[in-house]
């Protein structure tokens, strides 16, 4: 049976945004599974994704205190569908990413990172895909808000999809 999920990042609640677009709910709500790479801001977002997710996985960011922290590890994993995944807030620099997340992520088919705003999917030699979602309340210099949609069947990552997230 497929598996139907949502990857989010950098949501940056209420500094970014007073709250998330609908597109984005209806998303959360309608997902197998929800994954969050961190920057959340106030715990009252995390307590919203808690309760709207049928499962959900997450890491506190560089820009979440204390309860956020007590909260969520910096890392988590997860095996959904066959598919083992990784998330984290940040990975440093882009250059030489691929190779420094396959030698700290050994055991993962696929990392889930944030922190940059900029949507990233691509795979390390040895077959880690690397996906970040974006930010889907603050583009930064990308051409729109984004977050990512995936789907797993089969014991694979069969589809990714980057989402526009529509204004108004």
């Amino acid at each position: 049976m497929a598996l139907n999920l949502v990857l989010i990042a950098d949501t940056h609640v209420p500094k970014r945004a007073r709250n998330l677009p609908g597109q984005v709910w209806d998303a959360v709500d309608n997902a197998d599974a929800v994954f969050h790479a961190g920057d959340w801001v106030e715990s009252s977002l995390l307590d919203e994704f808690e309760s709207r997710s049928r499962r959900f996985m997450g890491v506190y960011g560089n820009n979440d205190g204390p309860e956020l922290r007590r909260r969520l590890p910096e890392t988590a994993t997860a095996t959904l569908g066959g598919v083992r995944f990784a998330i984290v807030h940040e990975t440093g620099p882009a250059k030489g990413r691929e190779l420094r997340c396959e030698a700290l992520y050994p055991d993962a088919d696929v990392l889930v990172f944030g922190h940059s705003h900029i949507p990233w999917d691509t795979l390390a030699p040895n077959g880690l895909r690397l996906l970040n979602p974006g930010s889907p309340t603050d583009r930064r210099r990308q051409p729109a808000c984004t977050y990512m949609e995936a789907t797993v069947d089969a014991g694979q990552l069969v589809e990714v999809r980057l989402v526009e997230v529509q204004r108004g």
